[in-house]
């Protein structure tokens, strides 16, 4: 099995360690789709219109014999009201907060999708194509000693992002940050910012330097999910693990 490297803080090559098991799995785009979409259908809100929506006016029909359409019309007016054919009446079919929006996975297959999501990390082609940019004399997934989740300061983590070769990806995400198209812009999700460095760990104490990166996000080794892995269910998310959560990876239930 190929093994990868561990780097230091100073940013050299420590040691060469052995790839695990789950990074020979194979790569299934679809499954990790079909992960995916179904992870994003199960956090959906529900949601529905006013069931009384459109239907609040005082109506009456104008009955037949006047050469005029049947339709209910306001009775302190000609406006036509309440059908669902005509300007601000009801409509025919309005989405409803009762129905359900949950659908299922075998188990089997969301663990393969997640394993496989993970081996895509080694791929250098595939994390090219989700557009990451790194030094290419880096081994992929980027192993770091433990002694990265000490550091307590973003300055020293840029500084490390800098000498192992992966600082131009950072900038990309910052560069990319753009406001969002449509009508989202105006409830609370105005940019949209493209995804950067997924730092994987077996403790928290790295969020405190590294969650203010745009772009970067920091996920225990526990809890890491397709999301994390392949945003927008596309897989080769450029990752940095520290060593004792890439000794562990293996074994994640």
């Amino acid at each position: 099995m190929a093994k990868v490297s561990l780097y230091g803080l100073d940013g050299s090559k420590k040691e060469e360690i052995q790839l695990p098991d789950i990074f020979k799995t194979e790569y299934r785009p679809d499954l990790i789709q079909k992960s995916f979409n179904v992870l994003h259908s199960n956090k959906r809100q529900p949601y529905g219109s006013d069931i009384f929506a459109g239907t609040k006016h005082a109506t009456a029909s104008i009955g037949k014999g006047r050469g005029m359409s049947r339709v209910p019309r306001l009775t302190q007016g000609r406006s036509a009201a309440l059908a669902p054919c005509v300007v601000g009446g009801r409509r025919a079919h309005p989405p409803k907060s009762e129905k359900n929006w949950n659908e299922k996975i075998n188990v089997k297959e969301k663990l393969f999708a997640r394993n496989s999501a993970i081996a895509a990390t080694f791929n250098k082609e595939l994390v090219t194509k989700r557009g990451h940019k790194f030094d290419d004399k880096i081994s992929l997934p980027i192993i770091i000693d433990d002694k990265f989740e000490k550091i307590k300061k973003t300055k020293d983590v840029i500084d490390l992002f800098k000498k192992i070769g992966i600082y131009d990806d950072l900038i990309r995400s910052s560069n990319g940050k753009h406001i969002r198209a449509g009508k989202g812009k105006r409830r609370g999700r105005k940019y949209k910012i493209p995804k950067s460095v997924l730092i994987i760990s077996e403790n928290k104490n790295i969020i405190k330097s590294s969650d203010n990166l745009i772009g970067v996000d920091i996920v225990n080794r526990k809890n890491l999910n397709i999301e994390h892995l392949a945003p927008g269910g596309v897989a080769g998310r450029l990752a940095i693990f520290t060593k004792s959560a890439f000794e562990k990876i293996g074994g994640i239930k």
